[in-house]
């Protein structure tokens, strides 16, 4: 099966009755799911898209979603799920960045159709989900079935968006060959069933949505949780027989925290990955503790290799915690089969067992490039690897272990912020002299964004004020938690910010 629509077309073929998707106002069966979808192809062709275009969903989690993205590349067009956090200014730039001609809207976002940034796609949208799904519900009963479209391992099969250093966001193309390869490098460590029961938690515009290819490609059931909250996800769980869900460490940590897990029936829950961010080991131990018969797994990647290039397997947890090993649990794990992963030194020379220095990888997981970033491109694939910008090194046992992020990239329940980014927007505020933005160490959030501004002579800059000052022009989980103003900010003799400096004395 060189396409995700191959995968699709073979569930359906050979897993007709067995159930796609369940929600609580109905179920759909393998060949239901795929006849709405040849369906759904047939309107987002009369609505303009065409094979090779792109568009854009602005949408919580939904099988509604999930069948979109499906229909998309039923077609032979490319979704992008858009991340719905952003700032409006944000949204257009990504939109505009990946030449999208038509925007695929939850009811709760159309309304930032009525603002400057998106008015103009107003006329340029398809409505799911909410109060008026009537009307795509009979678009798409009453669409013209399409055949789906040949394409190769190499076609667009999703446009993801990741953070930027200097502001702008990259674009992060990924074939089809990219994700299924991943599927086939996960499965090889981590087992999936037909009969698995998957539980759709983090927002579907972030990459460890792919982690579930493995499953698709089983023909194994989903379940779309629209918001995440300890109760909900708990019930869901119960409700639907859950038997597989990937958490980012915050949803975790908030589940185990809240404690209602007790309360509510889990017993069919076989596993868990947890990634995009590190969980200490406290909170792996009361994990196992509060679901003792759940397979544990931790995955490290990026979007750019679709996801995953390592894992810390469940008996690795076993192993570590019966051997009081906090090291090891604070690794990433061994690299998957079907992928190549090596320490580089800032030369570009191999760094040896234990030597930090850039990870890199390749394998067939890995995107060939950002979409009108060419000089980018060239620099994180240079020589054949795709140089992550993150900092590790390797033990002896093969183990990957990160330590810090070359970019100075923070991960805050589970989303990714460039700190340059951040240090842009404030840095457009009349009062501020320079600004440093760094991630310190968050119980919950993994990392919590904090700045630190030196303000202009005379001038009385509050943190409330540059606060305040970043609402509607970033994510929300961008602005920093707290802003403090400092006399200098720590420096190099070549007038760089010192910001390990700034993260010990703040941490």
């Amino acid at each position: 099966m060189k396409t995700l629509t191959d995968v699709l077309l073979h569930n359906a073929r050979t897993r007709a009755e067995a159930v796609a998707v369940l929600d609580h106002e109905l179920s759909l069966t393998w060949s239901e799911f795929a006849r709405r979808i040849a369906r759904l192809g047939g309107v987002l062709n009369q609505s303009g898209i065409n094979r090779g275009d792109r568009f854009g969903i602005l949408a919580l989690n939904s099988w509604r979603q999930a069948e979109v993205v499906h229909a998309g590349q039923w077609i032979g067009a490319t979704p992008v799920p858009i991340n719905f956090r952003l700032a409006p200014a944000e949204i257009r730039t990504i939109i505009d960045d990946a030449e999208c001609g038509l925007l695929v809207v939850d009811e709760q976002f159309v309304g930032l159709l009525d603002g400057p940034d998106l008015a103009d796609w107003k006329s340029r949208h398809l409505l799911i989900n909410g109060n008026k799904t009537g009307s795509y519900e009979r678009a798409v009963k009453s669409g013209k079935p399409m055949e789906p479209a040949t394409g190769s391992a190499d076609t667009e099969a999703l446009l993801l968006f990741t953070g930027g250093t200097s502001g702008r966001a990259k674009g992060v193309p990924l074939t089809h060959g990219n994700i299924i390869a991943n599927a086939r490098q996960v499965g090889s460590r981590w087992s999936a069933q037909p009969d698995d029961v998957v539980l759709h938690v983090p927002p579907m515009f972030h990459s460890a949505e792919l982690v579930k290819t493995v499953y698709f490609m089983q023909g194994a059931s989903s379940v779309y949780l629209p918001k995440f909250d300890p109760d909900a996800l708990l019930r869901t769980i119960e409700q639907f027989r859950i038997t597989f869900a990937l958490l980012v460490p915050t949803m975790l940590m908030l589940t185990l925290q809240s404690g209602k897990v007790s309360q509510y029936d889990t017993s069919s829950l076989k596993q868990i990955i947890y990634g995009a961010s590190p969980m200490s080991v406290e909170w792996v131990r009361e994990a196992f503790a509060a679901f003792p018969e759940v397979e544990f797994a931790q995955g490290y990647g990026l979007t750019e290799t679709a996801p995953l290039l390592t894992m810390l397997d469940h008996r690795s947890h076993l192993d570590a915690l019966r051997q009081d090993n906090a090291a090891r649990l604070s690794s990433c794990g061994r690299v998957l089969e079907g992928v190549e992963l090596k320490i580089m030194d800032s030369d570009g020379r191999d760094c040896a067992t234990g030597q930090v220095g850039e990870i890199c990888a390749r394998g067939d997981n890995v995107f060939s490039g950002y979409i009108n970033q060419d000089e980018l491109t060239n620099e994180v694939l240079a020589h054949g690897w795709f140089h992550t910008g993150d900092l590790g090194y390797l033990d002896n046992d093969g183990c990957l272990y990160l330590k810090d992020r070359k970019q100075d990239m923070i991960v805050t329940g589970g989303e990714n912020v460039y700190s340059g980014e951040v240090e842009a927007v404030l840095n457009r505020h009349p009062e501020v002299l320079e600004v440093a933005v760094i991630g310190i160490p968050d119980e919950i959030y993994g990392e919590k964004v904090i700045g630190l501004a030196t303000a202009k002579t005379g001038s009385d800059l509050t943190q409330a004020e540059l606060i305040s000052f970043c609402k509607d022009k970033i994510g929300g989980y961008k602005i920093p938690k707290e802003i403090h103003i400092v006399d200098r900010l720590p420096k190099s003799a070549l007038g760089k910010v010192l910001k390990t400096e700034l993260r010990s004395k703040y941490k």
